[in-house]
């Protein structure tokens, strides 16, 4: 096969940026030196022009395995066969203790005498720009990208390089014990090209092995499924700026949702929504400086200062024009066209992220630390500006591209906006514009006339809806309604006749839910499987919650990693790792883990 299945894939990062890296020892995707700059690395998009960085053995029978250095995301691939054994080390410095853009890989023969092969090909400006090289030395390579950015890329390494055709290649053969280095940088007018390369190489492995290693222990986090956990924690981790305290909901772009299907979308960018979700986790983890670097993001919007509507996304820096585009020179995953970067979707109607927003304010107000007047009235704004405009339809959390409804999750996060500003309010004796209570409990009303269906004992998607939506799993989560409240119970099991499939979860029927522009057969949806599990554990059905959490957990990869979906066969699609996906294992592990020592304390 010329792709490898999403699963099959680790990631590595620095904080600024994600790899991808296959069981094979190939690099197939990166976008350097930044989340959302332009790929050099995508060969996961177009195996033939996408370019990547490969190593891997000369020899044939080989099986392979991939781990992670415990409580760290420096990545190992091992290639074993009776001819000997290697392993490469990959890893990036991370931006809190280097100021350099860097990819280390680290080859390593652990047996026997191996020959590898290395190539690195890079296609700059997402493969659309040509490059110049020039070897500097025989270990040393410089790509220049052909076009304005001028984006220049070194490649260094303890063995001899070659050039073909614009390409870096090596083969070396390595005794048990030995190990060659290669290096891939970003070079700036700010870059520090006088130090040792054996020795930074050296060094920077172990100090980022401890640097990973320090941050995994300050979880507060000591529950079940320590390791699952702390390895979603990882993932989250990663997904966040430190220059800008920003998060992106994936590090990857146009890993489709169907193979061979169009619903390909960038997720390189801080959904407001998926952003505060994952501020949550971290809250409940005890990571509240991560959160307080993203309520400063938030604070420094432009739009957050104004009167108006605030996006429902940003790119990483907070600029709101994330214009959608083609590229068409690439063929697409397993051929699964149009490839898109940018996101027309920031220009829609999506009220649920002021609840999802206020939330996470909330929450960092009282774990973290307290907000600052100035931010409070910022929002203040923000909390009028809805008082006006929640009763309208919008695009809702599933982002469908055919039509606007008024839906229940909009509809119920509009209510949790209303809610944690009062309270936030209270907690602080700030002045309280009256009509948010009003307008919480007419949302509150109107959920419970408008929404109920009678004869199905459900809430439903919309008013007058066919169908149930798994967003409204959500609805004893924010303590809208008691986990145990009949009306909810019965729209529980509503949601498991339609949508649940085995313990697994599809967000919606597409043939019966509001159009969604595209025709597609998706998988199910991986975060609502967290959050059905969190469900059953809230409503006291401890025994099944946790039967289907941890078959849940065989559905993760080799490394114990998530894309957005499962098909049919339970491979992972869509773009990958998605946060969404770990924070809900978080939170469904987090309470789970507390009704289960709640019930062994009361059994004692």
């Amino acid at each position: 096969m010329s792709y490898l299945p999403i699963e099959n894939y680790g990631i590595i990062g620095d904080l600024n940026t994600v790899a991808l890296v296959g069981l094979n020892g190939s690099i197939d995707f990166m976008c350097f030196p930044n989340f959302d700059s332009p790929s050099i690395f995508a060969a996961l998009l177009d195996a033939e022009k996408g370019g990547s960085f490969e190593i891997c053995p000369l020899f044939d029978g080989m099986k392979t395995k991939q781990l992670y250095l415990p409580d760290t995301n420096v990545l190992l691939t091992r290639f074993l066969s009776s001819e000997g054994v290697g392993e490469i080390t990959d890893f990036m410095p991370v931006e809190e203790l280097f100021d350099g853009k860097e990819l280390i890989r680290r080859v390593t023969t652990v047996r026997g005498e191996v020959k590898y092969k290395m190539s690195c090909k890079p296609r700059f400006n997402y493969g659309r720009s040509a490059h110049g090289t020039q070897q500097i030395e025989a270990h040393e390579i410089n790509f220049t990208s052909l076009d304005e950015a001028k984006t220049v890329l070194r490649l260094k390494s303890s063995v001899p390089l070659q050039v073909k055709e614009g390409d870096a290649y090596a083969e070396f053969t390595l005794s048990a014990g030995e190990s060659a280095d290669f290096l891939l940088e970003h070079i700036d007018v700010h870059h520090n090209n006088g130090r040792d390369f054996k020795t930074f190489i050296t060094d920077s492995l172990f100090q980022t092995v401890n640097y990973w290693k320090d941050w995994v222990a300050k979880s507060t986090y000591k529950g079940r499924w320590l390791e699952i956990v702390n390895r979603s924690a990882l993932v989250l981790k990663l997904l966040t700026s430190y220059k800008h305290g920003s998060i992106v909901a994936a590090p990857t772009f146009s890993i489709p949702e169907n193979i061979g299907g169009k619903r390909n979308w960038d997720y390189r960018y801080t959904w407001i929504r998926d952003a505060s979700f994952t501020v949550y986790a971290l809250i409940r983890l005890g990571y509240t400086k991560e959160a307080g670097a993203f309520m400063n993001w938030v604070e420094k919007l432009s739009d957050i200062k104004s009167n108006e509507m605030l996006g429902i996304m940003y790119s990483i820096t907070g600029d709101r024009q994330l214009e959608e585009k083609v590229l068409d020179h690439f063929e697409g995953y397993r051929k699964s066209g149009p490839v898109r970067i940018g996101n027309n979707a920031y220009s829609q109607l999506q009220l649920d992220i002021y609840g999802e927003l206020m939330d996470s304010v909330y929450l960092y107000n009282k774990y973290g630390s307290p907000i600052s007047y100035d931010f409070w009235k910022d929002l203040e704004k923000q909390i009028d500006w809805l008082s006006e405009n929640w009763n309208q339809p919008d695009e809702g959390i599933w982002e469908v591209r055919g039509g606007k409804q008024n839906f229940l999750y909009s509809r119920l996060l509009c209510w949790v906006a209303f809610d944690r500003s009062i309270k936030i309010a209270q907690a602080r004796s700030f002045p309280l514009n009256k009509k948010w209570r009003v307008e919480r409990d007419n949302i509150f009303n109107s959920i419970f006339t408008e929404f109920w269906d009678e004869e199905k004992q459900a809430f439903m998607q919309y008013p007058g809806a066919p169908t149930v939506d798994a967003s409204a799993l959500l609805m004893p989560l924010i303590r809208f309604i008691s986990p145990k409240d009949p009306r909810w119970l019965s729209t529980l099991k509503r949601i498991e006749d339609e949508l649940v499939s085995d313990s697994l979860v599809y967000r919606y029927k597409p043939h019966l839910a509001a159009p969604d522009g595209f025709i597609s057969h998706e998988g199910t949806f991986s975060m609502c499987t967290f959050w059905y599990v969190e469900c059953l554990s809230r409503s006291g059905q401890l025994e099944k919650a946790r039967f289907y959490f941890e078959k849940m957990l065989g559905y993760a990869n080799h490394l114990g990693l998530y894309s957005e979906q499962l098909g049919f066969e339970g491979e992972h699609l869509g773009n990958f790792p998605q946060a969404f996906t770990h924070m809900g294992l978080i939170s469904a592990a987090y309470n789970l883990n507390k009704q289960l020592d709640d019930k062994r304390n009361k059994n004692a």
